[in-house]
């Protein structure tokens, strides 16, 4: 009799556990109005209410899949397509970027049309039916049949209360192109750059994230942003692997966290601008040359001043010029204009060099640079030995300074200008904190304009030593060198290690996919930072000369050995040697497939899974980069079977509901000779499966 009611209640059961499978996300039809009129068009959204930490997809998912509305509207009846709301970037519990969607209650509007004829005082039903996908660490494909109905009246309609309202807000925060901005876009390569504009600069967006509606631009890729001196933006975009090469558009939605009005509203800007195939075409975007970066770029050149590898010289210099020219105030003068001309011809040379290379790397910058993970890497090492440097593990400069020495104390103006060269030589290790403010600006400029903001950097620097020519005298009110310019410099570190863990997050995301690739980058790091105290423990002035030497050579081998063993793997190389190692090819599953292996006497190894899970890719790539698991599947000939649940597939639904499954990822292995297979875990590792292969 236990049994008998067991089974009476079995449906019931199931019925009930898939009710609350499904509960993670509830899903209605709500009204913004209260009733209807004929012919006016009203809206009707699509609610779905998420349990915390869940969460369903955007037009263009990423990983995941869109959710979907199919109506059966009554005679006359016409919907629009979904209204989506800016979407977020979704993220798994690693930080991983997997889509991009909605968390928490979300509602998505739909216009509908009604007949003109539609009578008054009576009622219409509308029906649809809704299809999402509701993932946490697991997806689960999430279906309801849905029903509204509401009365139709001549008067105006109402509000339809708090829902109501809510349903106008997002109605209202839609993606728009207001007048206030324009945009261009252009494409060169695998890169687009994505330029906007605005005709008032009394705003200042956020955050900046571009969601493409297509698969154009790969979702989880870096973008970087570049703030122009003239209040425009410059994002550069990464084609994604399965961007079309004939695209000519660029279409989605560029958000801002502020807002881009300056009440706060307008959370995204409507991208959908001509993509031309060159960069010429974003030219009317040029930044401009304004007063603002000419004043940062001065101030950044007298600030060097204040470092401790500049400071000291000042006094001292200006009292050479005294001393070589008498009292002769004409030489005294040519004396630091010739100091000055030395800066000027050095920065314009560090000038020259910089708009050469973006000359020649097709509008080269350094939110392309950034691109490059090689590169992204070098600025990292970069950053973290003058921070180093300026904590005061070693001084550099020190052999710069001795190596002009002849040419500093020269008589004449060729001293003169030979020790502005030098100064600049000097200055560069001190230099990073300050002209980060004003290079990318200089880059985003024209050739001509460029050179003028690198000109105001030189006369920064060379602004005191100028002064000081023309009054002598002031020379008694500078500060005097002391202990307050160490503390300074060591202060200006911590600036240069954010920009190195900054470099470091840009890594993360770059080589997302590539197991140990992050973990050699810190490693090498590590290396590098050892290489810097052993060259200011045994290379510098201050020991032995044969203890220098040693310490030098070491320092360099522990330098490149840092490098080389943190340079980042391009990705095709990566995607190459993951191609090379990956022994096992898969095969379409199908019970018949399973049974004909069976029946051979086979092991079998089926992967329920799906592009839209992100937990399943994990899987795989943890399980199939490993050498062990590749040679165990090998040495026993297991066929390895996919069952590819990225598009509904009814066979693949039934068969995970033979197995009381609803989700992915679902993994079985069949051994050799037996009928009823092993299930394995939704977290799978090498040794999950291997102890599952050697039972």
């Amino acid at each position: 009799m236990k049994s008998l009611r067991f089974l009476i209640l079995l449906p019931t059961l199931f019925t009930v556990a898939a009710s609350a499978l499904f509960a993670q996300v509830q899903a209605s039809l709500v009204a913004a109005e209260q009733f209807i009129q004929a012919g006016k068009p009203f809206t009707v959204a699509l609610r779905l209410q998420h349990e915390p930490h869940w969460h369903t997809y955007w037009l263009n998912p990423g990983t995941g899949l869109a959710t979907e509305i199919t109506w059966n509207l009554p005679d006359g009846f016409a919907a629009g397509a979904i209204q989506w709301p800016v979407p977020k970037v979704l993220r798994d519990h690693t930080g991983t970027i997997i889509g991009n969607g909605y968390e928490d209650d979300l509602l998505l509007p739909v216009t509908i049309t009604p007949p003109a004829g539609l009578k008054p005082d009576t009622v219409v039903t509308l029906k649809a039916r809704a299809d999402w996908l509701m993932c946490k660490e697991v997806c689960i494909p999430g279906d309801e049949e849905l029903e509204l109905t509401l009365p139709v009246y001549a008067e105006e309609p109402a509000v339809n209360g708090e829902l109501g309202q809510r349903i106008n807000a997002v109605i209202a925060e839609l993606p728009d192109m207001p007048d206030e901005w324009t945009a261009m876009a252009s494409r060169g390569g695998d890169t687009i750059t994505l330029r906007v504009q605005p005709h008032q600069a009394d705003h200042t967006p956020a955050n900046l994230h571009f969601f493409a509606d297509d698969d154009l631009v790969g979702y989880d890729l870096p973008q970087t942003v570049t703030a122009n001196a003239d209040g425009s933006y410059t994002l550069k975009l990464q084609v994604s692997a399965y961007g079309p090469a004939d695209a000519t558009r660029l279409v989605g939605l560029l958000k801002s966290d502020n807002g881009w009005m300056p009440d706060g509203s307008l959370p995204a800007l409507r991208i959908d601008v001509p993509l031309t195939a060159t960069t010429a075409a974003v030219a009317p975007i040029t930044a401009k040359l304004g007063m603002g970066t000419l004043a940062l770029a001065l101030l950044g050149g007298l600030i060097l001043n204040l470092m401790p590898c500049v400071f000291p010289v000042l006094g001292i210099k200006i009292l050479g010029f005294v001393n070589q020219s008498g009292s002769d105030k004409r030489k005294i003068v040519l004396h630091g204009v010739m100091f000055t001309l030395g800066v000027l011809l050095s920065f314009w040379a560090l000038a020259g060099v910089l708009l050469a290379l973006r000359a020649g790397g097709a509008q080269l910058g350094w939110g392309f640079q950034l691109q490059s993970p090689g590169f992204v890497f070098g600025m990292a090492v970069f950053f973290l030995i003058f921070a180093l440097n300026l904590s005061g593990l070693f001084e550099v400069g020190l052999s710069a300074t001795g190596a002009g020495a002849t040419l500093q104390t020269r008589d004449g103006y060729t001293g003169s200008f030979f020790t502005g060269l030098l100064a600049t030589l000097v200055a560069t290790p001190c230099s990073a904190p300050f002209l980060a403010t004003a290079l990318p600006a200089a880059l985003a400029l024209p050739t001509a304009s460029a050179l003028v903001v690198f000109t105001f950097i030189a006369l920064g620097l060379s602004a005191p030593y100028l002064l000081l020519s023309l009054f002598p005298q002031a020379i008694k009110v500078l500060p005097r060198p002391g202990a307050w310019m160490e503390t300074f410099k060591q202060f200006m570190a911590f600036p240069l290690y954010a920009t190195t863990g900054w470099l470091l997050w840009v890594l993360a995301a770059q080589t997302a996919g590539q197991e140990t690739a992050l973990r050699n980058i810190l490693f090498g790091l590590v290396l590098v930072a050892m290489a810097a105290w052993i060259y200011g423990r045994m290379g510098q002035a201050h020991g032995k000369p044969g203890k220098q030497r040693a310490g030098v050579l070491l320092a360099l081998i522990l330098a490149a050995g840092g490098t080389w063993f943190g340079w980042p793997k391009s990705a095709e190389a990566a995607q190459a040697a993951a191609a090379a190692s990956n022994a096992v090819v898969w095969e379409k599953w199908s019970p018949e497939a399973v049974a004909k292996a069976q029946a051979e006497g086979r092991t079998i190894y089926v992967d329920f899974t799906a592009r839209w899970c992100f937990t399943c890719q994990t899987n795989k790539a943890a399980v199939f980069a490993s050498d062990e698991v590749l040679n165990e599947f090998a040495e026993r000939n297991i066929l390895a079977l996919k069952a590819d649940w990225t598009s509904k597939d009814p066979q693949i639904t039934a068969e995970l509901t033979k197995w009381n499954r609803s989700a992915v990822p679902f993994n079985l292995l069949y051994r050799a000779g037996e009928s009823t297979p092993i299930i394995l875990p939704e977290i799978l590792t090498p040794g999950i499966v291997l102890d599952a292969l050697r039972q």
